[in-house]
């Protein structure tokens, strides 16, 4: 009888799934993330009076913030920002701006994109109703002596043309819908107190 070779099955097992992680990795990476940044806001830092809510005893100037985001997936087909303190004494969060069926090809939206007045806005796009009563943006205005509130800005990369809703639904009502199609988010978190 001849001796045959003997193979190790397990170094060459162990090549291959050590190939296809790195393959794996490296197609994860060339993707990019999807992120999202702003010339007005700052990671982990104070919210600018110019973006601070106008009544309710702030002195703000409520002015939506520019934002741009970049490295969504490639089947996204609208995107929507919120942005919503997480902080405020209801039990629940307060919604200060909702916006939603935002052209797939739309990278930001300009300063001031939240006064629906102005008409800077995408077209096609919603913005409905926030805690405050009215649509659009309505920055921060946190009870005087409590904590930082948080703001969390997100924008939501999502898998469908458009929400089924209009100006009326409630943030909450939105927010349900943007995490039912999400395919990616990316937000950015700021704080303010008086």
């Amino acid at each position: 009888m001849q001796n045959e070779p003997v193979i190790d099955r397990g170094k060459g097992m162990k090549r291959i799934c050590g190939a296809i992680v790195i393959l794996l990795f490296s197609a994860a990476a060339s993707a990019g993330a999807f992120t999202m940044k702003s010339p007005q806001l700052k990671q982990g830092k104070r919210v600018h009076e110019e973006q601070v809510y106008s009544g309710m005893g702030c002195t703000g100037k409520n002015i939506s913030p520019a934002l741009q985001w970049e490295g969504a997936p490639e089947n996204t087909k609208s995107f929507a920002v919120t942005v919503y303190d997480p902080d405020a004494p209801t039990g629940n969060g307060w919604w200060h701006w909702v916006i939603f069926n935002i052209p797939p090809d739309v990278r930001g939206l300009p300063q001031n994109a939240g006064n629906p007045s102005a008409g800077s806005a995408p077209a096609g796009s919603v913005q409905s109703r926030t805690d405050y009563g009215t649509t659009g943006y309505g920055g921060p205005c946190p009870p005087p002596g409590d904590k930082p509130h948080r703001y969390v800005f997100t924008v939501y990369a999502l898998d469908v043309e458009r929400l089924p809703l209009d100006a009326s639904a409630p943030g909450a009502m939105v927010g349900f819908n943007l995490n039912q199609h999400a395919l990616a988010k990316a937000s950015i978190t700021v704080y303010y107190s008086r």
